[in-house]
C-alpha cells in the first residue's frame, strides 16, 4: 500500500494540474490523497479523516455518500446514462425542470441546463444579450456588476466577475463591464452600523443607472455574499433596492445563486431574504449536493417567449453536450426531495444561529480584523501579525495546522471561513468552531 501511495504522489506531481494551487505548494506539500467520503468527512489513503469544513468548494450541502443520492444515481445508470436535449427529452430532465420552476416564488420559468456554474452564468449573459436583440433594443448591450464579484472562470463570467489576483492576465480578452463598489457590512466604508445604515453604499449603483441606464442590458450579482472575494456579506436592503432600480429602468436582474443557493443562508435561495423577483437565476454546486456536475439558468417565461422562430428565427443556439444529463438530473431530483423531507433549510437556519454565536467570540482575539456570518457561513478576517507577517500568510499557517488537526479548510486571502455541509451535527460544529478559535489564537 505504501508503494501505491508513493506512486500516486509521484504521478500527481507529474501529471495533475491542480486548480487554484501554486506550484510551490505542489512541490513542498504532500497533499492528502482522498479516497473516501462519508457524511461531513473525507478520508485519505492513510486512513486519516478530515472534517470537510468548506463542503468541497461549497457544493456538498448533504455531505458525502448520501445513501439516497447514491441509490438514485445507481437506478438511473441502469436505465439511461445520457441523451441529448436537442429535439429530444427524457423523464429526469422534465421532472427536475418542473421541480426547480416550482421552487421559485411566482413560477413561470423555463430551465436551461448546463454543466457547471460558469456555464450557467455564460448562458444567462447570452440569454440577456440576445433578448435585447429580440425585442428591438440592440443598444442595450452593457452589463453591470459589483467590484470583486466572482461568477466563474470562463471569459464572459470573468468579464462581469473580474478579480485582479485571479484574472489580470486575461484582461485584454474581456468585454468591458460597469462596476459599482461592492458593499460589505462587516467593514462598512461609511462607518455605519445596521441600525444607522441608510444604504449610503448604494449611491454608486444609482449613478451607473442614471448615467448608463439606456444602454444597460442586465445586472448580475451574487446575492448577499461575494464568496471568492472573501465572504463579503451585504444587507438584503441593498439587494431589494437593486431589484427596484432594475424594474424602474427595464434592466434584467441576474442573481448568481451558485454558491449561496439551496439552504446555505437559511432560506432556499439567498435572494428570498430581499423579497425580489429576479429575471434569471443561476444555480449549480449544491443542485446535486456536489454528487455530479450540473447547473441551470432559470429564465422568466416573458424572456423565453421572445426566442420564437417565426416570423424571424430567434432560436437560442447555445447548449452543452451533457446539459440535463439523466444521471445528474436523477441526483438533483433526489437532492431536492431530501432538502424538503429532511427540513434541511430550516435546519440550516437553526444551526446557523449557533455558528453565529461561536464566530462572534472571535472578535476578542487580537489577530482578528472582523468577523461575519450568514446562515451556515462564518468568516474570520485576520490582521497582519505583530511581527509584520502578512495576514494572508498567517491564514495559510492556520490552514496547515487545521489540516494537521483533521480539518479541511482553504483560506481566501486573509479570510478563514467555515462553510460545512448543512447536515453537520451541532456538537461537531461547536467543536469545529473551538478548533478554529484555538488555531487562530495560537498564531500570535
Amino acid at each position: 500500500m505504501e508503494s501505491k501511495r508513493g506512486w500516486y504522489r509521484e504521478m500527481d506531481r507529474s501529471c495533475v494540474w491542480h486548480p487554484y494551487t501554486r506550484h510551490s505548494a505542489v512541490e513542498e506539500e504532500a497533499f492528502p490523497i482522498v479516497t473516501r467520503g462519508e457524511g461531513i468527512y473525507l478520508e485519505d489513503a492513510e486512513g486519516r479523516r478530515y472534517i470537510d469544513a468548506i463542503a468541497s468548494w461549497w457544493s456538498c450541502n448533504l455531505g458525502h455518500g448520501h445513501p439516497r443520492i447514491v441509490e438514485a444515481i445507481r437506478r438511473q445508470a441502469l436505465e439511461l446514462q445520457h441523451s441529448i436535449l436537442g429535439n429530444l427529452t427524457h423523464p429526469r430532465a422534465i421532472e427536475l425542470a418542473a421541480a426547480l420552476a416550482g421552487l421559485v416564488p411566482g413560477g413561470g420559468r423555463k430551465v436551461l441546463f448546463a454543466g457547471d456554474g460558469a456555464s450557467a452564468v455564460e448562458a444567462a449573459l447570452r440569454v440577456a444579450f440576445q433578448y435585447r436583440h429580440n425585442v428591438g433594443e440592440p443598444g442595450r448591450r452593457r452589463f453591470a456588476s459589483l467590484s470583486d464579484g466572482y461568477h466563474g472562470d470562463t471569459l464572459g463570467a470573468v468579464s462581469v466577475g473580474y478579480l485582479p489576483h485571479f484574472h489580470e492576465p486575461l484582461k485584454p480578452l474581456l468585454f468591458d463591464s460597469l462596476r459599482a463598489p461592492a458593499p460589505c457590512c462587516a467593514a462598512c466604508d461609511f462607518g455605519k452600523e445596521p441600525e444607522s445604515c441608510g444604504l449610503e453604499c448604494f449611491a454608486p449603483m444609482t449613478e451607473i443607472f442614471e448615467t448608463h441606464g439606456g444602454e444597460l442590458c442586465a445586472v448580475i450579482v451574487e446575492p448577499l455574499c461575494q464568496g471568492a472575494a472573501g465572504m463579503r456579506i451585504y444587507s438584503p436592503g441593498y439587494l431589494a433596492k437593486l431589484g427596484e432600480l432594475c424594474r424602474e429602468h427595464g434592466v434584467l436582474l441576474i442573481v448568481d445563486e451558485i454558491a449561496m443557493g439551496f439552504g446555505r443562508t437559511g432560506r432556499m435561495f439567498a435572494f428570498e431574504h430581499a423579497g425580489i423577483d429576479p429575471d434569471i437565476i443561476c444555480l449549480g454546486k449544491s443542485l446535486t449536493a456536489g454528487a455530479l456536475p450540473m447547473s441551470a439558468a432559470l429564465v422568466k417565461d416573458s424572456i423565453f417567449e421572445t426566442f420564437r422562430d417565426e416570423p424571424e428565427d430567434r432560436t437560442f443556439y447555445h447548449g452543452h453536450t451533457f446539459a440535463g444529463n439523466p444521471i445528474a438530473a436523477a441526483a438533483a431530483i433526489e437532492c431536492l426531495k431530501v432538502y424538503e423531507e429532511d427540513g434541511i433549510v430550516e435546519r440550516s437556519r437553526r444551526t446557523g444561529e449557533l455558528l453565529a454565536e461561536r464566530i462572534a467570540a472571535f472578535r476578542e482575539l487580537p489577530g482578528v480584523a472582523n468577523v461575519r456570518t450568514l446562515g451556515m457561513l462564518g468568516a474570520v478576517e485576520l490582521k497582519d501579525g505583530p511581527d509584520g507577517e502578512a495576514a494572508a500568510s498567517r491564514a495559510q499557517r492556520a490552514r496547515k495546522e487545521l489540516l494537521r488537526r483533521g480539518v479541511l479548510l482553504r483560506p481566501l486571502g486573509s479570510v478563514l471561513y467555515l462553510m460545512p455541509p448543512l447536515i453537520i451535527d451541532r456538537e461537531v460544529l461547536d467543536q469545529l468552531g473551538r478548533t478554529l478559535y484555538e488555531v487562530i489564537r495560537d498564531l500570535e
